[in-house]
């Protein structure tokens, strides 16, 4: 199986940023969990990350064409306010999860607010990097 994992902006910053909300491992140490998630379940996985909203829907609509047969996705600050990206996941039919490293239900009001999940199979917030690894899952057994 192909999955993509899309990481939009600041997501590269794990570990300097904001360490009480995001925790003290860092961009490479997401990057390392994935990628042995991949080859523990026999499956490619690519990570691309980008601070661009353009970029982002490009490898989206890429994904179309690529073979992608699902995709991981933690849209960032874009969660809240890209129509953009939402219209680009709709347009995709291969499993979607939406993923968010803190609880965003338990944070500021506007995060509390996704205009990307609804064009997702499924929202996972608040389980730390872990949830990545809860979305593959996800996507695995469909």
């Amino acid at each position: 199986m192909k999955l993509l994992v899309i990481n939009g902006p600041n997501i590269n910053f794990l570990g300097i940023r904001e360490k009480s909300v995001y925790g003290t491992k860092n961009y490479d140490d997401l990057l390392q969990m994935i990628a042995d998630k991949g080859q523990k379940e026999n499956c490619a996985i690519e990570v691309f990350q980008s601070n661009h909203e353009g970029a982002i829907i490009d490898r989206i609509q890429d994904a179309y064409f690529d073979g992608t047969e699902g995709i991981v996705i933690n849209p960032g600050a874009y969660t809240h306010y890209s129509y953009a990206i939402r219209d680009a996941l709709a347009s995709i039919t291969v499993p979607k999860v939406e993923i968010h490293i803190s609880n965003i239900m338990e944070r500021e009001d506007f995060r509390k607010v996704s205009v990307t999940a609804p064009a997702c199979d499924r929202q996972i917030y608040g389980q730390g990097l872990d949830g990545y690894l809860q979305a593959i899952d996800y996507i695995l057994s469909r």
